[in-house]
This record gives structure tokens, sequence and C-alpha cells, in this order.
């Protein structure tokens, strides 16, 4: 009589569905990091412009106030 080998070798259904699981919650976490990372970017370089915008307009006035006064 032939004896039959049980080798289990592979991985199960449940093992892959479960890992492909954690691989999508990993992922979506990344995603929302980077989504908020970008954000607070975005809106540091926006008040660095208004800075720069009304640091301009201050210089264009005094400026002007200089090239106004006579010598």
């Amino acid at each position: 009589m032939k004896r039959i080998r049980k080798n289990k070798s592979g991985f199960t259904l449940v093992e892959m569905v479960l890992v492909l699981a954690i691989i999508v919650i990993l992922a979506t976490v990344l995603t929302l990091s980077v989504s908020n990372i970008m954000q607070t970017a975005r809106n540091g370089r926006d008040k660095m412009d208004d800075e720069r915008s009304s640091a301009t307009g201050k210089f264009n006035s005094l400026e002007s106030k200089i090239r106004g006064y006579k010598f």
C-alpha cells in the first residue's frame, strides 16, 4: 500500500485575504497622512505668499514716499 504524504506548502485563502486586508489598511492610512501633510504644506506656502505680498506692498509704499520727498 502506498503512503500518501500530506505536505502543506503554500498559504491558505484566509491567510492571503488577511494579508491583503492589512496592506489595504496600511495604504489607506499612508494616503490620508500624505494628504494631510500636503495640505499643511499648501497652507504654509499660502501664508508665506501673503506675508511676501504684504512686505512688497509696504516696500513699494515706502519707496513711493521716498521718491516723492524733495531733497
